[in-house]
């Protein structure tokens, strides 16, 4: 598997020219800056296109306030054909009532004129501020710049212009052989804050030249995500905006995949849950003022379901957050959210490890030294707490952050 975490400033283009594992056959992509948040000139608008039609599947935020994109992008998807994506960021071109979805259409039409093409074939992924109108002039001047500028190379470039509070763009690609034939495989996505499931908060573009049934991708889809950017949470906050947009052109040439128990379907939806599921910890690691990322795993549930409850209300408790960041292996805050959780449990049954370190045994501190050692563990930018239920065989992890004096800082001020 082949990513790139660029830092936000340094020279994306000199990144793309030299990652070039980062091309699907017959995707070609561009961006340009449309200022689409005044004053910022940095690339904003991206295109992605593909040279054929594609098979397309995607999943979409349950928030039921939904931006004009979604509102279209939710009526498109059920045809299960596209051809582009227009992605903005600096504005989420959300609660703009009437005049959001005319502007938004307009968009749209102005694409597939220019790259002739079903106006229902493209699809619009917007994200930044909520509540504006879109800069229309400046956009629609700035598409014959995109048409132009189209090349095999310009994924990345739109990995950073879909940005907002990100430090730096998620992109991730991987190829597999399924039977003769070499498939690839690219996935890119933006999110830092307002992040958590249904969907989570971020936009996902997914882009692979593998020949596979609408129907097919779609399952597949649907079970990545679940793995994936359903067991993230950054701030429990979830958006106007959230999408996972798959395109699948079929120029990689197998025999078209249409049911999940063949050799191509499992090889393919293997690497489908392993692109999504590092994009979705990349999201997290870039946490808005996160300094760590970290596991909640809970084992020893009766069901998927009270392991997932219990991790997620963990993984949601900001004073186990602020215990975080300050080091501070406060094991009292993690049973205090798994008792609020409303899964029955005994709590003294519960073990606590950080890392490899047991801080807690049949719910009862292991001593000042085991916190100490913990407080070590707490110091590494990637950690795991495991929490046994001893109550059964089931388990989960999520995936979540530190809560920095950062946060509030980047949140405060968002639209300054």
């Amino acid at each position: 598997m082949t990513l790139v975490r660029v830092e936000a400033g340094k020279n994306i283009k000199g990144a793309a020219a030299r990652n070039k594992g980062f091309q699907v056959p017959g995707f070609l992509a561009s961006v340009t800056s449309a200022e689409v948040k005044k004053g910022n000139s940095r690339s904003d608008l991206g295109l992605i296109f593909s040279e054929v039609p594609a098979v397309a599947a995607g999943v979409f935020t349950r928030n039921q306030v939904k931006a004009a994109p979604v509102q279209i992008d939710l009526k498109r998807i059920v045809q299960q054909e596209g051809r582009a994506v227009l992605v903005n960021s600096g504005n989420a071109n959300a609660c703009t009532g009437s005049g959001g979805l005319s502007d938004a259409r307009k968009l749209s039409r102005q694409i597939s004129q220019a790259l002739s093409i079903p106006d229902s074939q493209v699809f619009l992924a917007s994200t930044g501020v909520i509540g504006q109108r879109l800069p229309m002039s400046r956009m629609i001047k700035a598409v014959p710049s995109l048409i132009q500028s189209l090349s095999p190379y310009g994924l990345p470039l739109v990995a950073e212009a879909m940005m907002t509070t990100d430090t730096f763009p998620k992109i991730v690609s991987k190829e597999m052989n399924i039977g003769k034939q070499k498939v690839h495989l690219v996935g890119l996505a933006k999110g830092a804050g307002m992040m958590h499931p249904n969907m989570a908060t971020m936009l996902c573009l997914v882009l692979t030249d593998l020949a596979v049934s609408p129907a097919l991708l779609d399952r597949l889809l649907r079970k990545a995500t679940d793995q994936s950017f359903h067991r993230i949470t950054v701030d429990g906050d979830t958006s106007t905006n959230d999408l996972v947009l798959v395109l699948a052109n079929g120029l990689a040439g197998n025999a078209v995949l249409d049911t999940p128990q063949t050799t191509g379907a499992r090889i393919f939806s293997r690497a489908l849950d392993q692109i999504l599921l590092k994009l979705a910890r990349m999201i997290v690691q870039d946490g808005e003022g996160a300094t760590k990322e970290v596991i909640i795993r809970i084992e020893g549930t009766r069901t998927e379901e009270e392991a997932r409850t219990l991790a997620m209300t963990v993984a949601l408790s900001p004073l186990v957050k602020t215990a975080l960041f300050g080091e501070d292996a406060n094991w009292g805050r993690i049973l205090a959210a798994l008792g609020r959780s409303g899964v029955p449990f005994h709590p003294e049954h519960v073990d606590i490890h950080f890392n490899n370190i047991q801080i807690v045994k049949n719910g009862v501190s292991k001593g000042p030294k085991a916190e100490t050692r913990a407080g070590l563990v707490l110091k590494k930018p990637t950690l795991t707490i495991r929490i046994d239920m001893h109550q059964g065989t089931f388990k989960t992890k999520v995936y979540t952050c530190d809560l920095s004096l950062d946060y509030v800082r980047i949140n405060a001020d968002y639209r300054t």
